[in-house]
């Protein structure tokens, strides 16, 4: 049995996982930075701009916890509920399916993806089948 996946798709796994780190990673600074982008978005959202600081926590928090191998799951699980609060708002606002809706679910399939091609005990709980 394999222990380590192969170059190729460990390669991949990092350019997945990275776009998805590099788009959070972004997402929570500006959060912190405020822009008037930003802080326009939020409240079209239907939030506050004083809970910008909260979701860019919580989102880098998160995102952190997923650059770390040893607590990458974990991090995993938390940006899967940030992703569905998300996901829900903008069914709540009745936003286009396929680019606001789904994007974070876009994400949500890269990030495990990408956990799914470097980690073999997780390759095991959710095998695909030939």
């Amino acid at each position: 049995m394999e222990t380590q996946p192969s170059k190729a798709a460990r390669w991949t796994s990092y350019i997945i996982s990275g776009i998805v780190i590099l788009f959070m990673l972004m997402d929570s600074i500006m959060k912190f930075i405020k822009p008037t982008e930003v802080i326009e978005a939020t409240l079209a959202l239907g939030f506050k701009e004083s809970h910008l600081a909260t979701m860019g926590s919580l989102g880098l928090i998160s995102t952190l916890l997923y650059i770390y191998p040893r607590t990458a799951i974990l991090g995993s699980v938390l940006l899967t509920g940030y992703f569905g609060g998300a996901m829900a708002t903008h069914v709540r606002l009745d936003n286009p399916l396929f680019t606001h809706i789904l994007f974070t679910g876009y994400l949500s399939i890269m990030m495990w993806g990408g956990l799914w091609l470097r980690n073999f005990k997780l390759r095991e709980l959710f095998p695909v089948v030939k």
